[in-house]
């Protein structure tokens, strides 16, 4: 099995605070895997193997009418004694009502509680009910470049060649375990498209007209790393003889975030110091996401590059929004604590224009301020804009 360190360091920092720690991700980006990862560290720091409970309640493996109730009693049937439990709960989204049976479980005995889940049942206003200041959740992305290149260490090929790969092909570790051709990979990323799309949207929330929700899906994909709004989406609609409610659109966009499909990057003034509600930008999961449902296309690849590096920055505990300064736009902002970093991403540093690098002198500050890029050749600083290869970006510890 291939350790995901980051993920374990940061169930460890929580192990035994009496808190639920809720695992959520896009489905196939590694989390039961982590849960694996725990319990070996669990037992291998002398753990007794029946104080570690791991269950998976996927819908295959699943009795139909399986309660909350039951749930609870199957755990409770094996806590025979006062020490401490370990409860590994995988894809608890799948039992209606699991909120309850946690929380009882987190109450009545000595447990330490670790659930997974993939879709928006497992963040419904239940837990707000049920669980309330008792729970922590950890995002699960897909791999990280430097994840990436531990999965591929013994492929033979360079760092290099394998950045070009993790643009092309995506962070899902089922694509990065195996050896495969573009198509096979965007065949399997697709495959797990539809199952997110089928099992934990379109079923769920009843939608009747898939072909619309098909084409509002699209519009976002197309339109990633660029702001529009939901009357955007409804005038496009519009212009291709189809009706559709701005209702309906937040309702869509909504849905494919909670099922982390989309994550939603909100425009911070930076004059004003305020979050602004309109004009966001939406990232996605993966970029794989993007090219199995519309093919690999270079001219997508500098927005691609905003997707990778917007996910790096929130693996690394960063808030990120996209920095609006008076008529001038900062890709992103990027705050943790007291910390901050201002980022602008290109795909090569355009030889006519200083645009990227102007864009970040005219911020009056003193923190970091970086222009990420894939050209080979840029390097550097240019008046304390410091210039960073993407791969440089991505493995660097901190910023």
């Amino acid at each position: 099995m291939i350790v995901r360190p980051y993920y374990l360091d940061i169930l460890k920092t929580y192990r035994d605070v009496p808190l639920v720690k809720i695992l959520a991700g896009i489905r196939r980006c590694g989390k039961s895997t982590i849960l694996d990862m725990l319990k070996d560290d669990l037992l291998g720091s002398g753990i007794a193997a029946d104080h570690v409970i791991h269950l998976r309640y996927t819908s295959e493996e699943l009795d139909d009418s399986m309660t909350a109730k039951q749930m609870y009693r199957d755990i409770k049937e094996k806590i025979t004694d006062s020490e401490r439990y370990y409860l590994l709960l995988d894809e608890v989204q799948e039992v209606d009502g699991w909120e309850k049976a946690v929380n009882s479980l987190l109450e009545d005995f000595n447990t330490d509680i670790y659930v997974t889940g993939s879709n928006s049942k497992l963040m419904s206003s239940e837990i707000s009910t049920y669980l309330t200041g008792r729970y922590i959740s950890i995002p699960v992305f897909t791999l990280s470049f430097a994840e990436y290149l531990e999965f591929k260490k013994d492929s033979g090929r360079t760092p290099k060649e394998l950045l070009n790969e993790y643009i092309r092909m995506g962070g899902f570790p089922i694509v990065a375990l195996g050896n495969f051709d573009e198509r096979s990979s965007y065949q399997i990323v697709e495959g797990i498209y539809n199952s997110v799309i089928t099992s934990d949207i379109t079923k769920r929330h009843n939608i009747t007209n898939f072909d619309l929700f098909n084409r509002v899906v699209k519009y976002v994909v197309e339109n990633v790393g660029k702001t529009f709004s939901a009357n955007a989406i409804v005038k496009f609609m519009k212009g291709e003889g189809r009706s559709l409610s701005v209702e309906a659109v937040y309702n869509y966009l909504e849905w494919l975030e909670k099922a982390f499909v989309i994550y939603r990057c909100q425009r911070y003034d930076m004059q004003g110091k305020t979050v602004l509600k309109t004009q966001e930008k939406f990232y996605l999961a993966d970029a794989s996401l993007k090219y199995c449902m519309m093919g690999f296309n270079p001219k997508s690849v500098a927005a691609m590059l905003e997707n990778i590096v917007y996910f790096e920055l929130r693996r690394k505990g960063y808030d990120v929004y996209i920095g609006k300064n008076a008529t001038k736009e900062i890709d992103f902002v990027a705050v943790r604590r007291d910390e901050r970093i201002y980022v602008q991403v290109c795909r090569n540093l355009p030889e006519e224009s200083d645009r990227e690098v102007a864009n970040l002198l005219e911020i009056k500050d003193h923190y970091p301020k970086y222009v990420v890029t894939l050209d080979e050749l840029a390097a550097g600083n240019i008046n304390g804009v410091k210039i960073m290869h993407l791969a440089d970006f991505l493995l660097s510890k901190d910023y």
